[in-house]
């Protein structure tokens, strides 16, 4: 996958430094790529990383899953010492302090040398927080291996989700495609069959309407819609009614273009039916996880929640992504990378030993089982010493590993004002949804804002 590099505005000086002392630029060949590959860490040699990850942020299963891996990298690697940490920053969801964190130590002098950062902060991720081409750092042949495994290699529309202008920036590391997922408790008490959810958009308002209509109970519930779940999912659903949120040569914003419009409209018509309660993203989950809510569209990285609100009281099942009419769906993932931010050699070698320790397979084994989320080594899954009893006892799993096959990367917008470009859209499309404004007007005024912070 080849993205194309917008020109960029001017930066600070302190981002500019920093930037120029990462190794490789675009447009270098295979010779110098080798050349400047990092030494290996001499025998018995100290070094010490930091590791800025959001799901340190995340109360129980994420902090818990990741505080045994890094134990255990530690066991494993006694000359590496990692201090891992959460974003700095007072937001009640850390995800959100991430980039303005890392921003901040690095005015400091004193950045993370690896981040867990997401694919939506992937443009500003290379081009003003520094981060090293890995290609570069440790070549395209030790990249290569580290995609391929020990035993099993990641699904091929995973390999690149970090790369950009032919050089891979980030290993991807946790995420999911939207779900499906449904009470099927919900289905029965409505006179519906549980055993063929809706396939279609079309399918979901009805069911949807019925469930609310028959138990009092909210009918569906589309998280992509609010402005918290950023825009990953609401790209998948955009690009499934054949519409971009932005050109594929990234000069020129789409949000207001009739697919994009028909979305946001379909949503806001589901409130007006009684099919979808008016709720914010947390509230939508919860509700869902209480036997409250009919269907939900959600990520995996709630799956864990739902299953134990479901557990001995409701059955809880997953499908496909529904489709618009006639139109495939185009799933989108959501999710982060692992970036190497440090200058300093050792220290480089030792956040790739890190960054290939949590991306193998025993590592991705305990994320899957923990957490939830997809093994992008897909093959664990039929490992009877991997995830086969898992994913035979995880049926929940299986539309999201279909999915994979057809996924798309979730696009970041370009430009220092990135977020706020983005954020502008998702406030356009709640304000819809949730508060019945104008669907094209409402986005046509956002795109125009938003252009205006285009680099």
């Amino acid at each position: 996958m080849k993205r194309t590099v917008p020109l960029l505005g001017l930066v600070t000086t302190a981002l500019v430094a920093l930037t120029a002392c990462g190794l490789g630029a675009t447009g270098e060949t295979e010779s110098t790529t080798t050349a400047a590959k990092i030494p290996d860490l001499a025998p018995g040699q100290q070094v010490s990383i930091v590791f800025e990850s959001y799901n340190y942020g995340l109360a129980g299963a994420w902090t818990d899953t990741f505080n045994a891996l890094i134990t255990q990298f530690g066991a494993e690697h006694p000359n590496i010492k990692v201090t891992a940490q959460k974003p700095q920053g007072n937001s009640p969801n850390p995800t959100t302090d991430t980039i303005s964190s890392i921003q901040s130590q690095i005015v400091a002098g004193n950045p993370p040398d690896v981040a867990q950062l997401g694919f939506s902060d992937l443009d500003f991720t290379i081009h003003q927080l520094g981060a090293k081409p890995l290609d570069t750092l440790v070549g395209k042949q030790e990249v290569q291996r580290n995609f391929d495994g020990a035993r099993y290699p990641f699904a091929p529309k995973a390999r690149t989700l970090s790369d950009w202008d032919g050089h891979t920036y980030g290993v991807p590391f946790v995420l999911s495609t939207p779900v499906l997922y449904y009470n099927a408790s919900l289905f029965e008490q409505a006179g519906l069959n549980s055993a063929t959810p809706p396939t279609t958009w079309a399918q979901v308002a009805e069911a949807g309407k019925t469930i609310a209509e028959h138990t009092g109970k909210g009918g569906v519930y589309i998280d992509c819609l609010t402005k918290s779940a950023k825009d990953w999912c609401f790209q998948s659903m955009v690009r499934s009614n054949g519409g971009r949120v932005i050109s594929e040569d990234r000069a020129k914003l789409a949000y207001a273009d009739q697919p994009v419009v028909e979305v946001a409209k379909m949503g806001q018509q589901l409130v007006a039916s009684g099919a979808m309660p008016k709720l914010d993203q947390k509230q939508g989950y919860e509700a869902f996880a209480r036997g409250e809510i009919g269907m939900i569209l959600e990520s995996s990285a709630i799956q864990g929640t739902f299953m134990t609100g479901a557990k001995g009281k409701w059955d809880l099942r997953s499908a496909a992504m529904p489709s618009f009419d006639g139109k495939p769906t185009i799933p989108t993932n959501s999710g982060a990378g692992l970036h190497i931010l440090a200058n300093d050699p050792a220290k480089q070698r030792a956040a790739w030993e890190l960054i290939t320790f949590l991306t193998n397979e025993a590592a991705y084994t305990k994320i899957s089982q923990g957490i939830g989320y997809l093994p992008l080594r897909t093959g664990l899954l039929d490992d009877a010493n991997g995830l086969a009893a898992w994913s035979k006892a995880n049926p929940l799993l299986a539309p999201n590993v279909a999915q994979l096959d057809r996924m798309e990367p979730w696009i970041s917008m370009p430009g220092n004002s990135y977020l706020q470009i983005r954020d502008g859209m998702m406030e356009a499309v709640e304000s819809i949804v949730f508060q019945g404004k104008d669907p094209q007007s409402t986005l046509a005024a956002a795109r125009e804002a938003g252009a205006k912070l285009l680099p």
